[in-house]
């Protein structure tokens, strides 16, 4: 193995860790869903027959969802049987859009509204922000992750609701109480 890639996986697993504790995931979840994304990427670049160049893969826990366009029902189709192909996906959520692709001022709208959403959760007090993945289509936004509590995932879907630009929010947060802790054997 050369060093720069050496270099590359060592940053890349450094950085699942990362995201693991800041979310309270298991290193083991993070970095199953961080192989599942980069294995259906793989799938997908190697499918020359179809343009994934407007989809976006968020996954959470081996909940798989996909957002943004595809030009032809044919393609959406594909790109589900694809989904299911990479190890790891439990779950395919399915909110691909058949149509034209996203333009270049809807796509810097896009990413507005997600970097000011980021901001806005990571600076609420009641929402653990790394609990919760995004992506933003069109000015739809999806969520996916899981909430400590329903009182949370009202105040993520508020937060996301409130920002301009937004059309609608779309939710597929589960909510899924932290575990307690172990209790000593008496």
């Amino acid at each position: 193995m050369s060093f720069p890639l050496l270099r590359l996986c060592v940053l890349a697993f450094a950085a699942a860790g990362l995201a693991a504790c800041a979310s309270s995931r298991s290193i083991d979840d993070t970095f199953s869903d961080f192989s599942a994304s980069s294995e259906l990427r793989g799938i997908l670049f190697s499918d020359r027959n179809h343009d994934y160049g407007d989809v976006d893969i968020t996954i959470h826990e081996g909940r798989l969802m996909l957002t943004g366009s595809m030009a032809t029902e044919d393609g959406r189709e594909k790109l589900i049987e694809n989904a299911w192909r990479a190890d790891g996906v439990t779950q395919v959520i399915d909110e691909i859009i058949v149509g034209e692709g996203t333009g270049f001022s809807q796509g810097f709208e896009d990413s507005r509204i997600d970097q000011v959403l980021r901001a806005r959760l990571i600076g609420a007090e009641d929402v653990t922000s790394g609990r919760y993945k995004i992506a933003v289509s069109k000015g739809v936004v999806y969520l996916i992750g899981d909430a400590r509590t329903q009182a949370e995932l009202d105040t993520a879907l508020g937060i996301a609701s409130s920002i301009s630009g937004v059309e609608k929010v779309v939710n597929h947060v589960v909510v899924k109480p932290p575990l307690a802790p172990a209790q000593p054997r008496r």
